[in-house]
């Protein structure tokens, strides 16, 4: 799916127009509508900052608009392909059904990969319990990676309040 394409879905599956939306990246409610339609044609493409700012006011990652191109079934297939390339994900076949699997081989790359899918299978598993519901599961899936709780993301601290800190319990320190 193309960038407007995605733009689209997105856009219906938030519930605005594209005059709001429009609006809400900044256009004046003259151009709005008409700036979004022609996102959404594929007539222009957004640049970066606009991307980014689709994406905020869509609720979603920026990512998920910086989709493959995969609105049709050749272009899906070099989707695939590439991914087979650079990720080791591979068509195969168990009890009679085509699949895709990941290659161990590919070590780090297999590790990333697998964690990444197993978040994803958790997610559609509560789904399919009922623990989660539909807006929740689309909300983890174009939000990722910021609500996924299986990975382990650490920001650090800048050098100024690590130093800050450190002068802190030294003083701390020396007053015990």
């Amino acid at each position: 799916m193309a960038i407007g394409e995605r733009i689209h879905f997105l856009r219906n599956l938030r519930g605005m127009t594209q005059k709001y939306l429009g609006m809400a990246v900044g256009f004046s409610e003259k151009t709005a509508d008409v700036r979004m339609a022609q996102y959404e044609s594929g007539t222009r493409t957004p640049k970066a900052d606009l991307t980014a700012g689709l994406a905020h006011a869509l609720d979603v990652s920026p990512k998920a608009l910086d989709v493959p191109d995969i609105d049709s079934n050749i272009g899906l297939m070099h989707t695939l392909f590439t991914l087979d390339d650079l990720r080791g994900l591979h068509v195969g076949e168990i009890n009679g059904e085509i699949c895709l699997r990941l290659d161990k081989s590919k070590g780090k790359t297999y590790e990333g990969m697998l964690q990444m899918l197993t978040a994803w299978r958790e997610q559609a598993a509560k789904l399919e319990a009922g623990e989660i519901t539909k807006e929740e599961y689309d909300q983890w899936r174009y939000r990722y990676p910021e609500f996924d709780t299986t990975q382990r993301w650490a920001k650090v601290p800048s050098q100024e309040l690590s130093n800050s800190l450190v002068d802190a319990f030294k003083s701390q320190l020396k007053n015990d």
